[in-house]
């Protein structure tokens, strides 16, 4: 999983699988979209204005909880 961000156009992405996809996009909300493969696996999600959405006016916090490491 990758979270990143863009700070020039406020936009957080979560990329859920790695690699290439076909997707087709699933608007939530305004702000929301889902990206889905083919196979309807929910390849990534995108936050749009993700100060407003997501961080009361601010970058949101990320916070991980109860996650174990895998070796590579």
């Amino acid at each position: 999983m990758k979270i990143s961000y863009d700070l020039d156009i406020d936009a957080l992405y979560i990329r859920l699988l790695e690699g290439q996809y076909e997707c087709r996009t699933v608007q939530l909300t305004e702000e929301i979209a889902l990206n889905l493969a083919a196979d309807e696996r929910l390849v990534g999600i995108e936050v749009l204005d993700a100060k407003e959405t997501l961080g009361s006016g601010k970058v949101p916090e990320i916070v991980l909880e109860n996650l174990t490491v895998r070796a590579a």
